[in-house]
């Protein structure tokens, strides 16, 4: 049986970029918090033209356009985001339209904070699975512009920008075996958004512990499946590369710490335990299986959604170990709370697709901006979901025009 897994990937991230330690100088606060304390550096800033639709089409054809896939090929589109546009309306359904993808493909969106994305690529890979793609392939997409008040604590951990993965059987970068995935789900009050509410409300270190809390509980999970199916105890030291959920860089080394800690807790020989608590072999698995992941994503900043996703691009991308073969761990998070700990294998075209990518160009053709010049973006993004004319603005697109008549238009 052929094993479903990513075909092609695509990224997509706004015009502007902001550098935190302009933030900080212009916040008053050493930006050594910043760049060390959260393990960002810039964040992508969305300009009144962009919103979840604009990038996640861009992400998409980017993934088209890298992996030669042909449009009509799409039988399944999911868009996991939570900054959607309507509380109805799909961002999958406009996101088909400019894509003009075949009428017989079935598209929705899903929201569960920042795990949306990973609950539609789990179920576009079940879709292919279960024979009922058919010969099709998924889109599966994480778009999200993550937004805080201005001058708020959370307003260093934004970021704005969407991964596309094509998902089918045909040519994998990277492949899903044994369906072996560990789940946890707790309804805790950790990041919220309320209806009436552009912003989100978060409580900063509650959420931390709610996501190690989880990613221990999800690991847990995972390893009781792996020895059903495979035999043996799965442990960190099994991959070669690990990809976190990163709403910010510094998360990934408590995630790393704290998995290491629970597998410590658990040991079951002298030998492992003794292996665990050699803290020098812990910095050496971090630089070498979790840092390579941080590369974009301290560029980028939060992208909700796409967090993981980003990460696991930039594993590839920026690995200094040829991972052909390899096992990577991957850990998906979203308040509220849902995590999955599962894991994938590299193939042969992997990292040299990442390479022929070249996502680091992309960011080096942002533009730089001050933060009066960020602060503007910001109102004029209210703005402009609110006009009644549609006013189109020059940009690579496709744009967001504005509403009109209560509805929202696009082009390009």
């Amino acid at each position: 049986m052929t094993i479903p897994g990513i075909q092609a990937i695509g990224i997509a991230v706004p015009q502007f970029t902001l550098p935190l330690t302009a933030l900080a100088e212009a916040r008053g606060v050493d930006p050594a918090k910043y760049t060390e304390g959260l393990g960002t550096h810039r964040m992508s800033v969305a300009g009144p033209d962009d919103d979840a639709v604009t990038l996640a089409v861009r992400a998409a054809r980017q993934s088209f356009a890298l992996g030669n896939i042909d449009p009509s090929t799409i039988g399944l589109l999911i868009v996991g985001t939570e900054t959607g546009v309507d509380h109805s309306k799909p961002v999958a359904a406009f996101v088909h339209g400019l894509l003009g993808l075949s009428w017989n493909c079935r598209s929705f969106e899903t929201k569960h904070a920042c795990f949306a994305a990973t609950a539609g690529l789990q179920n576009a890979l079940d879709w292919i699975r279960a024979g009922s793609a058919r010969g099709k392939k998924a889109l599966v997409i994480g778009t999200d512009i993550a937004r805080y008040g201005l001058g708020s604590p959370g307003e260093p951990t934004q970021g704005a920008g969407a991964v596309a993965m094509v998902v089918s059987e045909e040519q994998p970068l990277v492949t899903f075996e044994d369906s072996i995935v560990g789940s946890f789900t707790r309804d805790v009050a950790d990041f919220w958004r309320p209806l009436d509410s552009t912003e989100a409300i978060v409580d900063g270190q509650k959420s931390v512990d709610c996501y190690l809390h989880a990613l221990a509980g999800a690991f847990r999970e995972y390893q009781r499946v792996s020895r059903e199916v495979r035999g043996g105890t799965a442990r960190t030291a099994d991959f070669a590369a690990m990809a976190y959920h990163v709403p910010y860089g510094k998360i990934a080394l408590k995630a790393h710490r704290h998995l290491r800690s629970y597998e410590t807790e658990n040991a079951t020989s002298s030998r492992d335990l003794a292996r665990l608590r050699n803290d020098e072999e812990s910095l050496v698995a971090y630089e070498e299986r979790v840092a390579p992941g941080l590369v974009l994503p301290r560029q980028i900043g939060n992208i909700y959604t796409g967090a993981l996703y980003l990460a696991l691009a930039s594993t590839l991308l920026m690995s200094q170990r040829d991972l052909e073969g390899a096992r990577l761990g991957l850990f998906s998070y979203g308040s509220g709370s849902c995590a999955e700990f599962f894991d994938c294998t590299v193939c042969e075209m992997a990292q040299g697709y990442a390479r022929q990518a070249n996502w680091t160009a992309m960011l080096d053709r942002q533009t730089v901006i001050d933060v009066p010049e960020y602060e503007r973006l910001v109102r004029a993004r209210d703005e402009r979901a609110a006009l009644r004319d549609v006013v189109p603005l020059a940009g690579e697109g496709p744009a967001f025009l504005g509403s009109r008549d209560r509805y929202r238009h696009y082009e390009g």
